[in-house]
Parts: C-alpha cells; sequence; structure tokens
C-alpha cells in the first residue's frame, strides 16, 4: 500500500491552505477573550467609554473573519477527505483486480467488500473531520496555554495539569479500543459475507427450505457484532465522564483560584475573566479527546486490514521484458503441461497442438481436469512443469492483457451483471462495439429471438447474476457477449448443456462458420465435439485417449461408451449440416 503521508503529499497545497485558514481562525479565537479583558479593565473599570465602539466593531470583525475562515477551513478538508479516500478506494480496487485467482478461491467476498466500503470510509474519517479536529485541537491547546501563561503562568499550570491527565487517558483508550475495533472489523466483514452469499443464493435456500437455518446463521453473527459494538460502547462510557467532569469543573475551579489572584492584587479582573474564557475554551478540547481516541482507533484498525490485502502480491503477473505480439493468430500449444494445486495433482503431461482456425474438443468425466486446461491457457494459474504456448510463445511470456483480450470464454456457470443485456453482450467491446454487432451476436447465438419479445428488449435491465432469465437464456446471452468479442480464441465450457438439441445444433452451426477463430469446446454431449478437427478424452488428469470423432468410435473405448451412454440403440446422432 502506498504510505498514507503519500496521499497527503498529493494535495499538500490543499491541506496548507485548510490549516493557514484553521490558524486564522482559531488566532480570531484568541482575540474575544482580550477584547473582554479591554472592555472590563479599559471600558467599565478604567471610564474609557471612547474605545466601546472600537471594541464592539473588532467584535464584529472578529466573527466575520472567523466564520469565513471556518468555512474554508471545514469545506477545504472535505474536499480533500473525499479525494484521499476516493484514491484509496481506487488504489485498493485496482490491488484487488491484480490478484491471482488463488487469492480469490480463499477469501470471502464479504470481507473485501467490508474492506473496500466500511474501512475506506474510516480512513476517509481520518484525513477528514478526524484529522482536522486533531490538528485543531492541538494548534487550539497551543495557542491557548500561550495566552494563559502570558496572563497567569502559575494559574496556567492548573489547565495544563488537566489536559496531559485527558491526553494520558485518551491513549490508554486509543490502546484498548484497538483491539475492540479490530474484531469489529472482522466480525463486520464475516457478517457481510454470511449476507451477500445468502442474498446471492436466494433461490437455492428457498429451494431447501432453508429460511429458518440461514437466518440463525446471521442473527448468531448480527448478535457478535452487537456485543462487540457494545464492548466498545461500554470502554467508551467508561472514559467519557472523565473528559466531561474535566470540562465542567476546570472553569468553576480556575474561577476561584484566580479570584483568590484578583484580590491579592496579582491579575485584573478583566484577566480573570479572559483567563476564565481561555479556560472554556479548554474544555472542548478535552471533551473531544475521547471521540476522536474512538474514531482514531477503528482508522488505524482499517488501515491495518487494508495493509493485509496489500501484504498480498500478484503470483502471476508480467514479466519486466514481457513480449507484445504484433497479431494473434490463435495457435495454442501444450507441451508436456502438468499441473498440481495444494499438493493435489490435478493435470498430467499433456500436450496438443492446435493449429490456429481448427477446433479441440475436450472430454471426460467431472474432475478429470478439463476446466484447468482453460485456466491454464488465461493463465489463472502457471503449469507446475512444462509450457502453454500461444502463437509459439510461451505464454508466462506474454502480456497478460494481450493473452486474454485474445480469448473469449463462454463458462457452464455464466455470470452476468446486473445492467442492460446490451450492456452484458457489450461487455468484451463496451466502448467500441455498435448496437448492430450487438444484435447480429445475439442473433448467431440464438439469443434475439427471446431478446426482443422482451418490453424494453436490449435496454431490458437484468437481476443480479441474471436473475429472472432460464439457464438456457443466460448462456446464449453469455454466448453472445463471446461471439461479440471477435477474438481469435473461443473457448466454450460446457456452455450449452441449459440448451435444448434444437438450439444447440443451431449455435454449433454458428460456430462452424467461424472458419478464422480457433475454438476448445469442453463438453460432456458428444454433439458438441463430433465435428471438432481432433478429440481428447481426459481421465484422471491425463489424456486417455484423443483423435477425430470416428476414429474414437473406432477404439471401442472411453469416448465409444460415453457415444453409447448418450444415444443407446442410434449409431449415430443427429448429423448436423
Amino acid at each position: 500500500m502506498k504510505k498514507l503521508h503519500t496521499y497527503v503529499l498529493r494535495y499538500w497545497y490543499g491541506y496548507l491552505f485548510a490549516i493557514v485558514c484553521m490558524v486564522l481562525a482559531i488566532a480570531l479565537d484568541m482575540l474575544y477573550p482580550m477584547i473582554t479583558e479591554s472592555i472590563i479593565d479599559d471600558v467599565i473599570i478604567g471610564g474609557q467609554w471612547k474605545l466601546l465602539t472600537k471594541l464592539l466593531i473588532g467584535i464584529a470583525v472578529v466573527g466575520a473573519g472567523r466564520a469565513v475562515f471556518g468555512y474554508y477551513k471545514e469545506f477545504t478538508f472535505d474536499k480533500l477527505a473525499s479525494s484521499v479516500g476516493s484514491d484509496v478506494r481506487k488504489d485498493l480496487f485496482n490491488h484487488i483486480q491484480s490478484l491471482s485467482m488463488n487469492y480469490f478461491a480463499d477469501t470471502n467476498t464479504g470481507e473485501l467488500m467490508a474492506r473496500v466500503k466500511d474501512d475506506v470510509d474510516r480512513i476517509w474519517d481520518v484525513f477528514g473531520m478526524v484529522g482536522m479536529l486533531l490538528i485543531e485541537v492541538t494548534i487550539h491547546i497551543t495557542f491557548i496555554l500561550y495566552c494563559m501563561f502570558t496572563r497567569n503562568w502559575k494559574l496556567a499550570f492548573l489547565p495544563l495539569t488537566t489536559m496531559i491527565v485527558c491526553g494520558v487517558a485518551a491513549i490508554i483508550m486509543e490502546r484498548k479500543l484497538d483491539k475492540v475495533y479490530e474484531e469489529i472489523s472482522e466480525e463486520n466483514a464475516t457478517l457481510t459475507t454470511v449476507a451477500e452469499e445468502n442474498l446471492a443464493g436466494v433461490r437455492t435456500v428457498k429451494a431447501f427450505a432453508r429460511e429458518e437455518h440461514e437466518i440463525q446463521k446471521f442473527l448468531s453473527h448480527n448478535k457478535r457484532y452487537y456485543e462487540l459494538n457494545m464492548s466498545q460502547s461500554k470502554m467508551m462510557v467508561k472514559y467519557e465522564p472523565i473528559f466531561q467532569f474535566v470540562g465542567r469543573a476546570l472553569p468553576v475551579i480556575t474561577t476561584i483560584l484566580g479570584g483568590i489572584s484578583v484580590m491579592k492584587g496579582e491579575m485584573s479582573l478583566g484577566a480573570l475573566v479572559a483567563f476564565v474564557e481561555y479556560t472554556k475554551n479548554c474544555t472542548w478540547p478535552t471533551e473531544m479527546m475521547g471521540w476522536l481516541a474512538n474514531d482514531l482507533s477503528a482508522g488505524i484498525a482499517s488501515i491495518k486490514k487494508i495493509n493485509k490485502i496489500y501484504g498480498e502480491k500478484a503470483e502471476i503477473a508480467n514479466k519486466e521484458d514481457a513480449v507484445v505480439l504484433d497479431e494473434v493468430k490463435g495457435e495454442v500449444a501444450f507441451d508436456h503441461v502438468s499441473f498440481e494445486m495444494e499438493g493435489k495433482k490435478i493435470l498430467e503431461d499433456i500436450s496438443f497442438t492446435l493449429p490456429a482456425g481448427k477446433t479441440l474438443g475436450i472430454m471426460g468425466a467431472t474432475g478429470s481436469g478439463k476446466s484447468t486446461i482453460i485456466n491454464l491457457l488465461q493463465r489463472f494459474y502457471d503449469a507446475s512443469s512444462g509450457a502453454v504456448k500461444l502463437d509459439g510463445v510461451d505464454i508466462r511470456n506474454l502480456t497478460l492483457k494481450q493473452l486474454r483480450s485474445s480469448i473469449a470464454v463462454v463458462l457452464q456457470d455464466v455470470f452476468l451483471f446486473s445492467d442492460t443485456i446490451e450492456e452484458n453482450i457489450k461487455m468484451g467491446q463496451r466502448k467500441t462495439l455498435a448496437m448492430d454487432e450487438v444484435k447480429t451476436a445475439a442473433n448467431r447465438a440464438q439469443a434475439s429471438s427471446f431478446i426482443e419479445k422482451l418490453d424494453e428488449q436490449y435496454a431490458t435491465v437484468i437481476g443480479e447474476r441474471g436473475v429472472g432469465l432460464s439457464g438456457g437464456q443466460k448462456q446464449r446471452i453469455s454466448i453472445a457477449r463471446a461471439l461479440s468479442k471477435k477474438s481469435p480464441i473461443l473457448v466454450l465450457d460446457d456452455s450449452t448443456s441449459a440448451l435444448d438439441m434444437e438450439t444447440e445444433h443451431e449455435i454449433q452451426k454458428t460456430l462452424n462458420e467461424l472458419n478464422g477463430t480457433t475454438k476448445i469446446i469442453i463438453a460432456h454431449r458428444i454433439s458438441a465435439v463430433r465435428r471438432a478437427d481432433e478429440i481428447i478424452y481426459l481421465e484422471n488428469g491425463k489424456i486417455a485417449e484423443r483423435g477425430t470423432h470416428e476414429e474414437l468410435l473406432a477404439k471401442k473405448g472411453l469416448y465409444y461408451q460415453t457415444f453409447e451412454a448418450q444415444y443407446g440403440n442410434y449409431s449415430e446422432p443427429r448429423q448436423f449440416s
């Protein structure tokens, strides 16, 4: 993470202006007691009534100046805090996006949401209102102590001592709150995760009648969150009376001791009134210490949580001397590729070459490693041994941007954003894709027929993850999204599983027409891969069989068994033209 002071330095001129306004506003605050002192000593007691008009004008000028500088101080701090908070959130989100897939496999979405939203908001406060008040309290106390010591240095030790006591109490409270806020932050992330998962999986919850179970799970975390916040409140209540008592008692004690000094002739009545006014100005900083310590602790806890994310480094990253191909033709090759994860071997010695414009079919039982091949091709993970190549170049030597932008993927588990159908299809080329191309892609994916029956057609907003659409409709939109990208490589990972045979047949015809596109088709259905130039059949992470449709049928092996299971007495599946 960038050091926090770098964000401040980015806007140093704004913070300098805000602090100058703050200093001027505080300096004007210091003039009020001085004017009061002059009114009492010079006008009321001294009888210099001619000074009264000037002094009253001075009060008006000071009040107006205080309002102006106070406004610019608060407005500037608010504006700067918004800018810094926005920058921190942007940098954090960019860092999260740069992390490798294995990080997301081990981290809850709710936790990341809590970091990006709630924790950044607390840092926002530190750079805004909390930071402003911390600086203001420091400058304010410095000015007040100077003014009090110049009037009666003996009496000034009283407010100085009380402020030291309050400062020590605030430090002790901040350290105790720090641990509590860490626990609150963790529980907030857990609570967010539970809510997010429950709402995202609401269909599953209702289908299994598990509403009561999910409610109880949410309530248990909600109770824990409540208890932690109560612990924080109890700690605040324990220390807050100290600050409140000091704020109320200090002016009274000062008046009594100062009155004795006036009777002894050690200070004037006007000086005493001014001194008491300064003492009252001490009360709000002492009362603020508890609140500031509370919010500062929250900010520090959030900074620690965010720093923990910044401590994560992307395992998959561009090399410094990464290659950028002039043109991606689409030739894919796996050269003795093996892959392990957490000590478990997933792929072993996978080799094949897929020329540009040709089609590869991949079949195999669940867990045989089919999707892992695609994850390695997109470089979500790096091969444990061997090399994955694109146009003869090891993909580890290519930039991630060029590699992944050259591949359009349609997954079985379709993810659609809560946006219009048009924007979901445009995702690959949001800024450049014309509406005519969107409609063409939808038509080729057999999606236009149901889209154009909707009231808003392509402007229809679909729910989160495509709620409101059938599985087949979501798959067709996902296929349209991939086709609109016009990438040299097209990957379909069991992407027609929810389609009827007729629709799948039409989409197969579309795929056959993509002569210049390299296609990798992962499927469980024979009909999806039978026209591929080569088919590989995986078993336990190894290539058990390979060949064309006819060659594999002739072997009477695993592919043939799958064919028999799907078509029974039929000698051949439906012939596609």
